[in-house]
This record gives structure tokens, C-alpha cells and sequence, in this order.
């Protein structure tokens, strides 16, 4: 077919493009396994650049959750919800995830990045304006695009920016950010981004994506994001708000009336994750000590959550680096642009509650050794 070579042309001239800049990505078979383990061309490795933090991932609780649902309701839930009607363990997760955040309803996503392509469209359109902070994920830029409102991006952090920027928003003023910044690993401000909303008539939501099950923040939004894919050992994203804002989202976000949703094994798992999370808080204890104890051997400043950034600069030695580390037995990726901005390639450390500490001195020592190297 005369179309598939210009197809295959074009992506192979992307590809080229892409080696040529030194960002063409590859996957690589890796195993994961408990305890923040994993395995890769037959190597035993530990892993420090997963978002596993609580070590719920492979914990035998959720296993066994997850087994048992799949026996009692089987392993795929057929079609949207609103088609199929809504199983049972849905509702229990929301009243959870609700009762969890403080706020009176919630509603269950595919994934932290359906939850925010299909809130933020349903919340402002085409005469609204959304202020947001540079450095919100890129499923938050993607929702703001998708809602046709006029978007205003604040400097990170940087509260004087936002609210220059609220001051003559035309239409209803949606204000995003993250809680726990994912590259960077430091916290939004939230109380003071709360009171500026309130001035401001604006509606603050929040992605808690990498604050869900290891941080307690006060958190003044009255719309909360986050994700079951974290901490939470399992999968998919949820959404908490005011009653009538949920059941609005269950007509108006299209990433939920239109998908599939999530199977009973996953729903079980996240609420077997739950369970853990409330009985067991020093495992998100562990994980922020380890953090600490790294950043202390390293003589890095004390973290703010368990993301620890290396800023290493040049993309090609972040890369070399990282190589270095697995070697050495230890897989941290590189991360590089496009996913941060030129210049600042790093190493994106994640610590774990199964980690020990000799598994934390031990990379500490590797990566003291590859940046003299």
C-alpha cells in the first residue's frame, strides 16, 4: 500500500530526529518484585526510581485481595460503568477515598491521567480561565488544553505571579497545581494558594499523585486528585469534591462516561491498600527516614517528601550515570528532556518503605563513586 511507506517514511524520519537528539526511548523487560527489588537481564537490582513508596505493589494483602475479587466478579468489568451498572466494590473504594480527603463524594477514574483530561474540561470551558503552576504534571496542561479556557501559567511556587495573573480572569478562574511536585519532589503552598482563591472566588484543585499515603498536608481544596498507582500499590485515579461537583463529573468528564471501567481485582487491591495505609503509618515513616538518611550522606538539603532530585545537568552524563548505578546494582533512570527542561537532566531518586538502610548506604556509596567517576 502506496500509504503505509509514506507512513513508515515518516516514522523513520522521526526516529531518526529523535537519536539524533539523544531522546529516541526504549523499553527494557524488567521483573519487579517485593521489597523494592527487580530484576533485569537476569541481574538482581534494587530499585530506586519506582513510585512504590509504601512497598504495597507486591505485598501478599493486596495479592490475595486481588485473587479473591477476580474469583467472585472476574477479571474485566466489561464496559463503562454507566453501561454495565456499577459493581459493588466502586462504591465502597469512593466512601473510602472520600472519608479519606474530608470531602463528601468521590468518583474512581482508568488512571491519574483520565482523572484530570476528563475533571478539568468538565469544570471550565471557553471563556473561564485557568491559572496554573509551570511545573503541574503533564496530564494537568493536557485537561486545561482540552477545556478550551485561556490558560496562565505561574512561575513555580511563585504565589505573587499567581495572583498577578487572577486579577482580570475573565469567566469562572480554575487554579492548578500538584501537592507533592513530581520531579522535583518539594510541596506546594497550599494553605497560602487557598486564601488567594478565596480572594479570588477561584476553585483550587489539587493532584496528589505523589502525596497520597506518605504526606498529611492540610489541603484547602475542595477538589482532590490523586492516584491508586503510587502509594496505593494498585492502579487508576480518583477524583474527591462536593457531592453535586461528583455527580456532575459521572455526566460531564468524558474519560470516565466513556472508558471502561476499572476491573474488581484492581478495586480490591487499592482497598486492600487502604487497610494497610491506616494501619500501618510507619511505612510512610520508613520511607521519608530513608530520604532524610540519603540526602544527609550526600550533603544534599533535607528532602520534603521521599523524591530526591540530583540535578546532573548534561543529559549524556545523567545517562552515563545511571548506567554506572545499574552496574553497580542500583536502578535509578535518567531523566531528561523533554519530561524536565534542558539543562537540568537528573537522577530521580524514589525511596521506598521496604528499602533498609544498607540498601540506602549502599547507593549512596555507588553514586558517590559514579559522580567522581
Amino acid at each position: 500500500m502506496r500509504s503505509l511507506g509514506s507512513l513508515t517514511r515518516y516514522a523513520e524520519g522521526r526516529l531518526e530526529r529523535l537519536r539524533d537528539a539523544g531522546q529516541h526511548r526504549t523499553l527494557k523487560p524488567t521483573r519487579r518484585m517485593a521489597e523494592g527489588r527487580a530484576e533485569r537481564a537476569g541481574r538482581g537490582l534494587i530499585s530506586f526510581c519506582d513510585n512504590d513508596y509504601l512497598s504495597l505493589s507486591c505485598d501478599p494483602r493486596l495479592i490475595a485481595a486481588a485473587s479473591q475479587a477476580a474469583e467472585q466478579f472476574g477479571v474485566g468489568a466489561g464496559a463503562s460503568r454507566l453501561i454495565t451498572g456499577d459493581g459493588p466494590l466502586n462504591e465502597q473504594l469512593e466512601t473510602r477515598l472520600a472519608a479519606k480527603k474530608g470531602l463528601e463524594a468521590c468518583r474512581v477514574f482508568g488512571s491519574g491521567y483520565l482523572a484530570n483530561i476528563g475533571t478539568i474540561p468538565a469544570l471550565v470551558g471557553k471563556g473561564d480561565t485557568i491559572v496554573m503552576d509551570a511545573l503541574s504534571h503533564a496530564c494537568m496542561h493536557a485537561g486545561a488544553r482540552l477545556s478550551g479556557a485561556e490558560i496562565r501559567i505561574f512561575r513555580h511556587n511563585d504565589l505573587a505571579h499567581a495572583e498577578a495573573l487572577m486579577g482580570d480572569a475573565p469567566g469562572q478562574l480554575l487554579v492548578l497545581t500538584e501537592t507533592v511536585f513530581s520531579m522535583d519532589g518539594d510541596l506546594a503552598p497550599l494553605a497560602d494558594l487557598g486564601a488567594l482563591c478565596e480572594r479570588h472566588d477561584a476553585w483550587l484543585m489539587t493532584d496528589d499523585a505523589h502525596g497520597f499515603g506518605v504526606l498529611e498536608q492540610d489541603n484547602p481544596a475542595p477538589l482532590q486528585m490523586g492516584t491508586l498507582s503510587k502509594a496505593a500499590g494498585a492502579y487508576g485515579g480518583y477524583v474527591c469534591g462536593p457531592a453535586p461537583v461528583i455527580d456532575m463529573l459521572t455526566s460531564r468528564a468524558r474519560s470516565l462516561v466513556y472508558t471502561t471501567g476499572l476491573p474488581a481485582p484492581v478495586l480490591a487491591s487499592a482497598l486492600s491498600a487502604l487497610d494497610v495505609m491506616d494501619a500501618e503509618p510507619e511505612r510512610a515513616g520508613r520511607a521519608k527516614a530513608h530520604a532524610a538518611h540519603f540526602c544527609k550522606r550526600l550533603g544534599l538539603p533535607a528532602p520534603e517528601s521521599v523524591i530526591v532530585p540530583l540535578i546532573i545537568g548534561e543529559e549524556a552524563r545523567a545517562m552515563a550515570i545511571s548506567a554506572e548505578l545499574e552496574e553497580a546494582g542500583y536502578l535509578v533512570t535518567a531523566i531528561r528532556p523533554p519530561t524536565v527542561p534542558q539543562g537540568t537532566s537528573r537522577l530521580r531518586i524514589t525511596f521506598c518503605a521496604g528499602h533498609s538502610q544498607a540498601d540506602v548506604d549502599g547507593l549512596a556509596d555507588a553514586l558517590q563513586k559514579a559522580l567522581r567517576s
